[in-house]
């Protein structure tokens, strides 16, 4: 029989305090996931804030590469991720072998990676980005360089139009983003007419062109916190419905008519955060020499500001 939430959490609570660990959990996860966590956040801020703990221990509470990114900027911790096959799709669409076929073909170009991409990745790239500041990011380049921009091709779409730039975008995409249609957005304005639209630069142009806020998560959370609308429709994973009802009470969230859902997000539960704890497993661990490479080219990035 399934322990309540509130008996999960409190014994998730003691054993934090035994391990001296620290639970992080990206915005999409599961609601009871959320509430279990100490730090909320986008990939990288949790990385980030992770990294300045006093905590021996990281649970992520999200994909592969957000444990990575925790283990590149916190090389001394155990970073450990409560489902080993928790992966992300639009980060597996792209390899190093491509990335270097992709580099041989335009040897004087820049390589600009998306954050959402696995270590080794992050380390064949010049600079990261994330989806909050792959405008900030692009435009610090030099104007005369050629950019290679992987792996999403949306958001590279979304960044070349804002910018000017003409970038050469890896063709890969995040399924739970892309599959968000135009017309389920048209519909459900019309449910909804006074709403706002938000939506992540992961959706395609056109869905894009509809919105009233393009933004990473962080970004339509300070969105909906700061506008006069009541209602709003959101674009992106679900899951951070809970935390925009949680900040704005007051406040109405749609999902679009076919909920974005991504389900390896979803892998992750009460019951396996407390085994990992239990267990310390299971651990992600970045090799040295791809961990100095790859955290050079986020270090470029946080540079920027």
């Amino acid at each position: 029989m399934k322990k309540p939430d509130k008996e999960l959490i409190k014994e998730i609570t003691d054993l934090k305090k035994k391990r001296n660990a620290v639970i992080i959990a990206h915005y999409y996860q599961r609601p009871e996931v959320q509430d279990a966590a100490d730090l909320l956040g986008d990939s990288l801020a949790l990385s980030r804030a992770a990294a300045e703990t006093n905590a021996e221990v990281i649970v992520f509470c999200g994909v592969n590469f957000m444990a990575e990114t925790a283990s590149i900027l916190s090389p001394d911790k155990k970073v450990i991720i409560p489902v080993r096959d928790a992966g992300c799709p639009l980060a597996d669409t792209i390899d190093v072998k491509g990335l270097r076929e992709m580099k041989k073909k335009h040897p004087a170009a820049l390589v600009v990676c998306y954050v959402n991409t696995a270590a080794e990745i992050k380390a064949e790239s010049d600079i990261c980005c994330t989806s909050s500041n792959s405008i900030k990011v692009v435009n610090s380049l030099p104007p005369d360089k050629e950019i290679i921009f992987v792996p999403d091709k949306n958001l590279c779409d979304y960044t070349s139009s804002v910018t000017g730039r003409r970038l050469i975008c890896w063709q890969g995409d995040c399924a739970t983003h892309a599959n968000i249609k135009a017309d389920e957005i048209k519909e459900a304005l019309k449910l909804h007419p006074s709403a706002k639209v938000m939506v992540h630069p992961e959706c395609t142009a056109e869905v894009i062109g509809m919105a009233d806020c393009v933004g990473s998560t962080a970004g339509m959370l300070r969105y909906a916190g700061e506008s006069s609308a009541g209602e709003f429709i959101v674009g992106t994973e679900v899951g951070i419905i809970h935390q925009l009802k949680i900040e704005n009470p007051f406040k109405v969230f749609y999902p679009t008519l076919e909920p974005a859902l991504c389900p390896t997000m979803k892998l992750i539960t009460l019951e396996k955060v407390l085994w990992s704890l239990e267990n310390l497993s299971h651990e992600v661990k970045v090799a040295e020499d791809i961990r100095i490479k790859a955290k050079r080219s986020i270090d470029g990035m946080l540079a920027i500001g």
